[in-house]
């Protein structure tokens, strides 16, 4: 996305002179319905319900969309306000701080569009929390959590007709803030912008809905004690591609790390938590600075608890793996995804993928909430008009 371009005005350079104030009405901590005139929206928008996309093709691909949303600071100001423009690339110095030093995080939520016509966001509140505390990781100005949501919003009404339709997947929305200012020394960037893009995706990964295989590869940490893996930084992500390529390249979906310390606990996916069920428990590893706060996670908790589960938050020995009846991933992207086996040390552990599975009753129950088909007694929707 942070790419040069020769051919284009600069989005950076536009948004000096421009001016694009939010209206959004208050809503009690962003969960309830935004009311009917709460966004100023651009004329120019297509008429068009749908875009012309095969959506039954659709996978987890870049599908370039109308507009993204911009909004710029210097390192000791806080942001104000921002504007929509046409979805393009955007010019950068060769030196700014998200290029040299990696000062950028990223995040991810999705719209879903519901049966009755309804456009419906998942708590983006969360999101907007998470950004802030990774911003303060790594020394940035962030927006605050009204500003993030509003400009969530407004980027998912100005692309709507990029929603697919009920059951042919989602909106998905991936805010960032990153260092544009440019900086030499190691210190950090002076300027900082802050943009919002969507794209339709459908399933994260290539074998849809299959269940995944995974591998543990030891030689490879995702994060260490001290780090910043409890933060959706950029700068996580680079690192595990080359176990994700090896890893696939021996036929496996994806990989699970272990602490860095013990080399001996589970910690997480490259993109996605990781639960484990025995009987009526479900196990997560807990929260100590090395795992992603997932929001999903978060929800498939509270989820769990609610339908008589018993939920721990604990460290896991990968030994456990063994007497598992199932295992699952969750996150944005893959939504809840079940584990049809792990393989550690030349050992091959299976689980159950068929029947009546825990995972699919918690997916249910969070999809369900998501799309508009269960009524949402908690606050974690938002719906836009």
């Amino acid at each position: 996305m942070v790419q040069g371009s020769s051919y284009i005005c600069s989005l950076v350079q536009s948004l000096r002179s421009a001016s694009f104030p939010s209206k959004l009405a208050n809503y009690r901590g962003y969960t309830s319905r935004a009311a009917s005139n709460s966004l100023h929206h651009p004329s120019t928008y297509s008429d068009d319900e749908y875009a012309d996309v095969d959506w039954d093709k659709l996978g987890f691909g870049l599908t370039p969309t109308d507009y993204i949303y911009v909004m710029r600071c210097s390192k000791d100001d806080n942001f104000k306000e921002g504007r929509l423009s046409r979805f393009a690339n955007i010019e950068i110095s060769p030196s700014a701080g998200v290029l040299n030093y990696g000062q950028g995080i990223y995040e991810g939520t999705k719209a879903n569009r519901t049966e009755d016509g309804r456009i419906l966001l998942f708590r983006p509140d969360q999101n907007a929390t998470r950004m802030m505390h990774g911003a303060e990781r790594l020394c940035m100005p962030s927006p605050s959590i009204q500003q993030f949501v509003d400009a969530v919003k407004e980027t998912v009404f100005a692309n709507k007709r990029w929603i697919p339709p009920p059951g042919k997947g989602s909106l998905y929305v991936r805010p960032l803030l990153v260092g544009t200012g440019p900086i030499l020394g190691l210190a950090p960037a002076p300027e900082y912008t802050f943009l919002v893009y969507a794209s339709p995706v459908r399933n994260y990964f290539k074998d849809g809905t299959a269940p995944l295989n995974l591998y543990i590869d030891e030689e490879f940490v995702r994060a260490s004690p001290g780090g910043a893996g409890g933060v959706k930084t950029i700068t996580n992500y680079a690192p595990v591609l080359k176990a994700i390529s090896r890893a696939k390249d021996r036929g496996f979906s994806d990989v699970l790390y272990l602490d860095a310390v013990n080399r001996k606990y589970l910690e997480e996916v490259s993109s996605c938590n990781i639960f484990i069920v025995k009987g009526n428990r479900i196990s997560t590893p807990a929260i100590s600075g090395t795992i992603l706060q997932g929001i999903t996670r978060k929800s498939i908790l509270e989820i769990a608890r609610d339908h008589g589960y018993q939920v721990e938050e604990r460290a896991i020995p990968v030994d456990d793996l063994g007497d598992a009846d199932e295992v699952f991933c969750t996150g944005t992207a893959v939504g809840v995804a079940p584990v049809g086996s792990i393989t550690h040390r030349n050992r091959r552990i299976e689980f159950k993928t068929e029947g009546s599975l825990i995972c699919k009753e918690l997916y249910s129950t969070l999809v369900g909430l998501q799309t508009g088909r269960i009524e949402d007694k908690k606050g974690w929707t938002v719906e836009i008009h």
